[in-house]
């Protein structure tokens, strides 16, 4: 199964970008994207980022993401 993950974009260089993922950063393409700047909300799949979305949508997912692994940490 692939997951897609919200995260937040900290720094832009050419195609590449620093993103924040879970207090972890990582640099990711930015290829697929038009004009992302820092402080976008973007969808990573695989080491890409794949879509904009808006900071709402974003912390909406992560909330979700988090109570799936709270429920799942019980069992």
């Amino acid at each position: 199964m692939c997951l897609a993950i919200p995260a937040k974009i900290l720094s832009v260089d050419g195609d590449t970008a620093v993103i924040e993922l879970g207090g972890m950063r990582r640099e990711v393409s930015v290829i697929l994207l038009d004009n992302v700047s820092v402080g976008d909300w973007v969808i990573v799949h695989a080491g890409f980022a794949i879509e904009r979305l808006s900071e709402e949508d974003a912390e909406q997912t992560l909330a979700l993401f988090r109570e799936i692994m709270d429920t799942n940490a019980v069992h």
